[in-house]
């Protein structure tokens, strides 16, 4: 039986679980707690800041793959050193974990992303900013995600304790007319394959809502996503699932502005509503055998996160909306933090999404 090393053990490594035992693999997760999301396939529990511990754990599978880009890159490039096959790489990797990296890189490859440079100093962002109407988005390059390490700045002075720690990427302030996002999954031999491009909607710089696919979307939109996403795969070397985050503009132009290289919140839709979910393929992609079909399996799919709080006593208010899958992630309640997320399928996009929100309503608690 072929052995799957999750290093991270989140809700991605949580949902995981059910893909590995269909597919007939064991997978083994290193948990950073003993109350991780994914804590009943942790075998290990430690630092993935720790070498001695990342190859402890990585010794006994034959293949390794991540819950997060967060595990540092000469732990990942001293695994394939020893001989272990390690999905995506750490040249891959490298490009997902650092934001300048990132934009240095798509540049390269001719892909189209948001005006951007480096800010060194705060005459740095002061010449960005005069260039660019008064105000832009500065980006730590490490670390940062679900909105955290982004802020919209119009003085040097907003980010003033950032430029003190080392270089910022500040990005012009797209003007669009909604966000996107493209998954695709790699094989290490080449294969690729696409889902149909998703419609997402943030709150707070963080995913709340995934409609699947893309409502108007059925012509160049859906087309130009996969087209992008295939070759950003390609181009880098992407093993496993890729998620590319996309501004659409008023014009119908597509430009980039984050990528994942792992299963994402975009893709917990393909969970219910395709054939091959995100995590299915991205064992399959990283396991190196022939991915399944990204196809829908109904007409509409949609979304919805839930924060703060699974109270399970709740789920007796879903008699009405049993249509509904609720996927809760066994975390701890805590204000503004995903601890789960629904899913409605169905004919029309409007009732779907008016059947998932209420569910996510009932779920959703503040604290």
């Amino acid at each position: 039986m072929t052995v799957v090393g999750v290093i991270g053990g989140g809700q991605l490594a949580r949902m995981m679980i059910g893909p590995a035992i269909e597919l007939g693999l064991e997978l083994r997760v290193l948990a950073e707690t003993d109350n991780s999301s994914a804590r009943d396939r942790a075998t290990s529990v430690g630092d993935y800041h720790d070498l001695e511990t990342v190859m402890n754990f990585a010794r006994d599978v034959d293949v390794v793959s991540f819950d997060h880009e967060h595990v540092p890159t000469d732990i990942v490039r001293e695994l394939e050193n020893a001989g272990i096959a390690v999905h995506p790489g750490s040249a891959a990797l490298a490009v997902a974990q650092d934001k300048i990296v990132m934009r240095q890189r798509l540049t390269a490859l001719g892909h189209p992303v948001p005006e951007w440079a480096v800010a060194l100093s705060p005459d740095d962002v002061t010449e960005f900013l005069s260039t660019h109407g008064g105000r832009a988005v500065a980006k730590l390059p490490r670390g940062g995600y679900d909105g955290k390490g982004v802020a919209v700045i119009s003085d040097p002075a907003d980010v003033t304790a950032w430029l003190d720690a080392g270089p910022v990427l500040l990005e012009e302030l797209v003007e669009f007319s909604r966000e996107l996002a493209q998954l695709v999954a790699r094989r290490p031999q080449g294969e690729t394959a696409a889902w149909p491009v998703v419609e997402t909607t943030q709150v707070n710089g963080v995913c709340a809502e995934v409609i699947l696919p893309a409502p108007a979307s059925e012509t160049r939109v859906a087309a130009d996503a996969a087209e992008l996403g295939r070759a950003i795969a390609e181009g880098l070397g992407v093993t496993g699932v890729l998620a590319i985050e996309l501004f659409e503009t008023p014009d119908g132009r597509l430009l980039i502005n984050e990528l994942a290289m792992r299963p994402h919140n975009s893709g917990h839709v393909t969970i219910e509503g395709s054939v091959t979910s995100q995590f299915e393929q991205h064992l399959r992609a990283i396991t190196d055998v022939p991915l399944g079909s990204t196809e829908s399996r109904h007409p509409w799919a949609v979304m919805v996160n839930v924060f703060g709080a699974m109270d399970t006593k709740r789920y007796a208010r879903m008699d009405s909306l049993s249509g509904v899958k609720v996927h809760n992630y066994g975390k701890d309640a805590r204000a503004g933090r995903k601890v789960g997320h629904v899913t409605a399928t169905g004919n029309d996009a409007a009732g779907t999404a008016s059947r998932a929100r209420a569910v996510a309503e009932i779920f959703s608690t503040d604290i």
